[in-house]
């Protein structure tokens, strides 16, 4: 089904919304594109009686979920994309994050493998032993890491924040090799 519609916006509107997700003005429609389809599936699912949510946050993760699928390509966003989007705390952030990734975790489980694999190319070695590095500002991406670990080998070291860091992680490069190895990505190298 094509689903046409055009609405009046501001030029002061689309700086505001360009700037809340973060792209140029003039990409304003083809992302607003992306959040109707979600919109327009979540309607269409409470109206076929698939998703007759009564809480408030249930109907806030259920969009949460479709903004995953249609937004974010297919990838879990961090705490302080989905304030920006939900006018929330980071605090409330990480617990919706939380909470989706639970509740809708086998619909999920290829954005959740996709964001961890993105992770991991993201790392940088200190050294030819590690650990490695990784800079990520979701909690959430990093208690899925340390639950992919543990189900590999309970034996490998967790994924630990770098001390005197706000949000840089180490990772011990038998528990980065292990990762990589069970998502099926390519390691990143030491480069001296």
């Amino acid at each position: 089904m094509n689903v046409n519609f055009d609405i009046d916006l501001s030029a002061q509107e689309i700086s505001e919304i360009s700037l809340i997700i973060g792209c140029p003005e003039a990409e304003v429609p083809n992302y607003m594109g992306k959040y109707a389809k979600s919109a327009l599936l979540e309607y269409l699912a409470m109206a076929r009686g698939q998703k007759a949510f009564k809480r408030g946050t249930d109907i806030l993760e259920y969009r949460l979920f479709l903004l995953v699928e249609n937004v974010f390509s297919g990838r879990i966003p961090d705490e302080q994309t989905v304030s920006k989007i939900f006018q929330t705390t980071a605090t409330e952030s990480r617990g919706l994050l939380r909470s989706i990734i639970s509740k809708y975790q086998y619909l999920l489980r290829s954005a959740i493998d996709e964001t961890l694999k993105d992770v991991l190319a993201g790392a940088t070695a200190e050294s030819a032993v590690g650990p490695y590095c990784v800079t990520m500002n979701s909690v959430n991406v990093i208690e899925e890491l340390n639950k992919k670990l543990a189900s590999i080998d309970g034996t490998l070291a967790s994924i630990a924040k770098k001390r005197g860091s706000v949000s840089t992680y180490e990772i011990s490069k038998s528990s980065y090799e292990q990762l990589c190895n069970s998502l099926g990505a390519a390691p990143v190298q030491y480069v001296p």
